[in-house]
């Protein structure tokens, strides 16, 4: 087993494609291939599934590419400190989340740390849901991902940056609109627009309606952040929805938010990586983050009470 190889393997596994693998690592598909042949032999699995549709890695695969990442983790570190290079900051970072998050919370974080690491490519890959985050990271796909808690795998590491709200977000047309508070029998029979299941906001939202034992009306699902706020806008339902997400509507009017009486629907949101060794860029990106927490939290903005 020889390093070149694990390299040509996760890069086919971030692709699915190896064509693209051969591009990306300036080699023959006949190489590429040869390459995963080899491997796949020493270690007396397939790797990948081939068909029509495309490529797909295997569960055989899926647990090689944790260790595959760890160990690939191991070697530039190795080489960094042999090199006297450990605070060599050139590189790149992958970074998961959900949509919403990337553009909401950590843009004008990404921006400073971009501007300030002009030799660290961050490339951003948005997620439908935790479990998604998770399994690129679990596949090596993604370096670092942003997810709510819980999160449970023996081989991440979770960092819990900042605890946010989800409150009930209505048309400033709705008969709820000049209000602050609500009781939750007072919302029962309203037409719901939900994340789509995976989401830890739909997560949260289902949490909620099993608590006060109700059956929502489903208008819609979406897991676009914008067309659900224009969908609430335009009547045609209301949702639970992160605060931090609809600060900019709720200040010019477009829409209202509302707590629920004695109900605090809040997440816990966390940064994930593999546990070991990490290159230098990645180290830079998760100690930059931690820094931010207050920062993060401010942005999420959650009231006391």
């Amino acid at each position: 087993m020889e390093l070149w190889q694990l390299r040509t393997f996760v890069e086919i596994a971030e692709t699915l494609n190896f064509t693209k693998a051969s591009e990306k690592l300036n080699l023959t598909q006949s190489a590429v291939s040869h390459q995963i042949k080899a491997l796949e032999e020493e270690l007396g699995v397939s790797l990948f599934l081939r068909g029509k549709s495309g490529v797909t890695v295997t569960d055989a695969g899926k647990t090689a590419l944790e260790y595959a990442v760890r160990i690939l983790n191991e070697a530039e570190l190795m080489r960094e400190k042999i090199a006297g290079r450990e605070k060599s900051l050139t590189g790149r970072v992958r970074v998961a989340a959900a949509t919403q998050a990337l553009v909401y919370l950590f843009a004008p974080l990404f921006e400073d740390f971009m501007d300030a690491n002009e030799s660290i490519e961050l490339i951003f890959r948005t997620t439908v849901s935790t479990e998604q985050t998770v399994e690129d990271i679990l596949n090596g796909v993604s370096d670092v991902g942003f997810a709510s808690l819980a999160v449970y795998s023996p081989t991440l590491q979770a960092t819990e940056l900042f605890t946010d709200e989800l409150v009930l977000v209505v048309g400033k047309k709705h008969r709820l609109a000049k209000r602050a508070e609500v009781l939750a029998k007072e919302i029962e029979k309203e037409r719901w627009i939900l994340f789509e299941r995976g989401a830890s906001v739909r997560r949260a939202t289902d949490d909620f309606f099993k608590k006060i034992q109700a059956e929502p009306e489903t208008a819609l699902e979406s897991n676009d952040t914008y067309f659900v706020k224009l969908m609430i806008e335009h009547g045609l339902g209301v949702s639970l929805m992160p605060s931090w997400a609809v600060r900019e509507e709720i200040e010019k009017g477009e829409l209202a938010q509302l707590k629920i009486k004695n109900h605090q629907l809040r997440r816990s949101v966390a940064m994930l990586s593999l546990k070991g060794a990490h290159s230098a860029p990645i180290r830079a990106f998760i100690e930059y983050v931690i820094a931010r927490k207050n920062e993060l939290q401010m942005l999420a903005r959650v009231e006391n009470g």
